[in-house]
This record gives structure tokens, C-alpha cells and sequence, in this order.
């Protein structure tokens, strides 16, 4: 074997070994320095007390709705049947045979505690969690929809349809979420419900108008990821797919939006990310997404530093496992 390649080998190996080492002396210098500090500040670190805001046990209690006398108390496969009995009426109630409070005989009083037991519940920050996931999720799947037909209309050469997709995209763009989000359930909220209510048909929850307001968001940007891949696409193929007797629909259909889509995913992702993280504003018009979970918890705990700290790590699990996907998405569809 060539000795000079020898040496390039053995160079290009001992540099990459000494840029991993500076990387794995920066992330002990940062985290050394975060320790330090915490170390030096007047707080004490209870980080025990996070794993019940995830998932915890409830202690539940059975109380009576009437007033009257312990009738019977029947023990039947691991659960028991509590009737009570007053002038007039009766109620039985079925508990686990766990902690039973009343023998019969006893004399009952409406809310005395008949029984109780404890059960697992789903914490604030997983329900947050779950919030988070289920809007964004939503708005993405919508702001996709919003995006391709808005880009596609935005390169049309109907006049109606181009200026609609400029004004829509313009606007949306031009302005900033938060304020989008405050005319989503303010106003358009405000005169929807009305509108509903004077027809006697149920209000929109305030969570409809969140996705809403992320989906136009969203589907702003994503119009114009497609307007740029479709015309990246070139036009050659659209003259080609016309010679072989297809119609503008079935030439976008099966020949440009295909390559083109495949073109806008990394933008795709990173919008997607960035809408994720964005969904945190949804907490100022009372949704209880992840970020205002998390203010809700440290109000009543005081525990802002490890409660902030969860609150990014999960953000980045999100974020993180979209992007991912979005990798496998493009490893799927590459043309080899």
C-alpha cells in the first residue's frame, strides 16, 4: 500500500478523534459550568417530586347521596356493594372491598365516606403532553392541506385564484401568530358562538380556534414551499406530460407535485418543528397545552428550575422524533 496514503488515512483519523474530544470537553465544560451555578445559587433541587406530575395515585372517595342506615355490605369478588337505606329509598354502591369506612347499622349522613381506594390518574404535564401532540398534529395535517392548494393556486393563472393565495399568504406571513391567535378567539371566536348560540346549537371550544389559527399559520409558509418546488420542477416535464394527452390536474397529480414534495421536505420538517414549539401560545387563550401545564405546576409547587427543565426535554422529544421521521420520510422517497 502507498505510503502517503497511509498517512492521509492516519490524518484525517487522529483529526476526527481530536474534534470528537473538543466536543466531549465542550458538553463536560457547559454541564460542569450549570452544576456549579446551581451549586452557588440559594435553591434547593427536588427533583423527586417530577414523577407524580406525570402519573400518580388518586386517593378516591365514595360518599353517600342520601340520608339513612347501612342496610347490607356484600363482599364479592374483590369488590363490595354498600346499600343504604332511608324512608322511601334506597341507593347500593359498588367499591373495591379495599378500605371500607361503614359496618352495617351504621347511621349515614349525605357526603359521609363510604369506602375508599386509590387509583392511578394521568398527571398535568402528561395531559399537556398529549394537548401538545394532539393540536399539532391537527394543524399540521391542516396547514399541509391549506399549503398545497393555496400553493398551487398561488402559480395559477387565474387571476381570482393568485390574488386570493397572495393576499392569504401575505397576510399570514406579514403578521405575528400571537396576534393571529388573539383574532382567531376574540373576534372570529366571539361572532362564531354568537352566531351558533342565536341557533341554538352549541359553542366552539376555545381549543378549535387554536388549531385554527396554527393551521392558517402554518399553511402560509408551507404555500410557498410548494409554490418553489413546484417551479423548481422543470417545465419541460409539464410540456411532456401534455403531449402524452394529460390534463394540468392529472400532470400536478402523478409527475410534479410527487418530485416536488420530495424536494420541500426538510423545509417541510423544520416549519413542522417550529409549529410545535409555536403551539406554546396557545396557553394565553386558556388552552392547557404543555407550556401553560407547566406554569400551572410551578405556581403551585415553586419548583420552576426542574419543572423548566422537563418542559424543554420534552419539547426536544417531540421536535426531535418529528425530525426523525421526516429523515426516514426522505430515505424512503430518494431516487436512487
Amino acid at each position: 500500500m502507498d505510503f502517503s496514503l497511509i498517512l492521509r488515512r492516519l490524518k484525517t483519523s487522529s483529526s476526527y478523534y481530536i474534534s470528537v474530544g473538543i466536543f466531549i470537553i465542550l458538553v463536560i465544560g457547559i454541564v460542569s459550568s450549570l452544576y456549579y451555578s446551581a451549586l452557588k445559587i440559594d435553591y434547593v433541587w427536588r427533583w423527586y417530586r417530577i414523577p407524580q406530575y406525570f402519573v400518580y395515585q388518586d386517593q378516591v372517595e365514595i360518599r353517600a347521596e342520601i340520608e339513612g342506615e347501612v342496610e347490607s355490605i356484600l363482599l364479592e369478588d374483590n369488590k363490595a356493594t354498600i346499600r343504604v337505606k332511608s324512608d322511601g329509598e334506597a341507593e347500593s354502591y359498588t367499591v373495591p372491598d379495599i378500605d371500607i369506612r361503614v359496618d352495617e347499622g351504621d347511621l349515614i349522613s349525605p357526603g359521609d365516606i363510604l369506602a375508599t381506594y386509590k387509583k392511578w390518574r394521568i398527571g398535568i404535564l402528561m395531559q399537556g403532553l398529549w394537548l401538545t401532540l394532539k393540536v399539532s398534529i391537527i394543524a399540521i395535517v391542516f396547514g399541509i392541506l391549506i399549503g398545497l392548494f393555496a400553493g398551487i393556486a398561488r402559480i395559477s393563472s387565474n387571476p381570482a385564484f393568485k390574488w386570493s393565495a397572495i393576499t392569504y399568504i401575505e397576510f399570514i406571513r406579514g403578521s405575528p401568530l400571537l396576534v393571529q391567535i388573539f383574532i382567531w378567539y376574540f373576534v372570529l371566536g366571539t361572532l362564531i358562538n354568537n352566531i351558533l348560540v342565536r341557533q341554538g346549537i352549541g359553542q366552539i371550544p376555545a381549543l378549535w380556534f387554536g388549531v385554527a389559527a396554527l393551521a392558517c399559520f402554518a399553511g402560509a409558509y408551507v404555500a410557498e414551499m410548494v409554490r418553489a418546488g413546484i417551479q423548481s420542477i422543470h417545465f419541460g416535464q409539464i410540456e411532456a406530460a401534455k403531449s402524452l394527452g394529460m390534463t394540468y390536474v392529472q400532470s400536478m397529480r402523478y409527475i410534479i407535485l410527487p418530485q416536488a414534495l420530495r424536494r420541500i421536505l426538510p423545509p417541510l420538517a423544520g416549519q413542522f418543528i417550529s409549529l410545535i414549539k409555536d403551539s406554546s401560545l396557545l396557553g394565553l387563550i386558556a388552552i392547557r397545552e404543555l407550556t401553560k401545564a407547566t406554569r400551572e405546576v410551578i405556581t403551585t409547587s415553586l419548583q420552576p428550575f426542574e419543572l423548566w427543565f422537563v418542559c424543554a426535554i420534552l419539547y426536544l422529544i417531540l421536535t426531535f422524533s418529528l425530525s426523525m421521521f421526516v429523515q426516514y420520510l426522505e430515505r424512503r422517497t430518494e431516487v436512487t
